[in-house]
């Protein structure tokens, strides 16, 4: 019995010792866990920086993107009446003084019906704006023609486009597109 009383002291002690040792890893695990906590809260304030980085960016990413689509629309109109401006001289030329249907009638073109022909055209008018067509007939020395082979025939375009641009003020831009060639027909 002595025996066992003095093993379950050892145990005890030994036991307490442990627990002892157990109590104090415990203690510093909390210390650890309260710094990391600590370290955490400060790395946790930098979501907001980038929340505010955001916020920050996104109206210039906007009105960059808003820029880009206006210019598009600049360059389209630009083309479609400088398309509209060739259109308008090659049905000028095909229908010269000389063109004549089968039954023999003259089908020249005016520079009314020209000018008729292209604003009819029907290219999209994706900006919104106003053409208008000035067609007119030159002879090779620059004086005005008179729809006859040899002449020239111009066709010029002017077109107002609208800025349409969020907080922008209201502006327009003005395009001018010329085609001209030699009456051959």
């Amino acid at each position: 019995m002595a025996l066992k009383t003095a093993f379950r002291r050892k145990a005890n002690g030994a036991g307490r010792r442990s627990t002892g040792s157990m109590r104090g890893l415990l203690r510093r695990g909390r210390q650890n866990r309260a710094a990391e906590e600590r370290s955490r809260d400060a790395a946790g304030s930098e979501g907001g920086s980038a929340l505010i980085e955001t916020a920050a960016s996104l109206p210039v990413l906007f009105a960059l993107l808003f820029c880009f689509m206006e210019l598009c629309l600049v360059f389209y109109s630009y083309d479609m009446i400088s398309e509209s401006a060739r259109e308008g001289t090659r049905y000028a030329m095909l229908l010269s003084s000389t063109c004549t249907t089968s039954s023999g009638a003259s089908c020249t073109a005016t520079a009314a019906q020209v000018n008729s022909y292209v604003s009819g055209l029907g290219w999209p008018n994706l900006a919104g704006g106003t053409m208008t067509v000035s067609t007119t007939y030159k002879t090779p020395a620059g004086g005005a023609g008179t729809n006859i082979v040899s002449d020239f025939v111009v066709v010029q375009i002017t077109y107002v486009l609208p800025i349409t641009m969020p907080f922008v003020p209201k502006n327009s831009i003005t395009l001018k597109s010329t085609s001209q060639m030699v009456l051959v027909q």
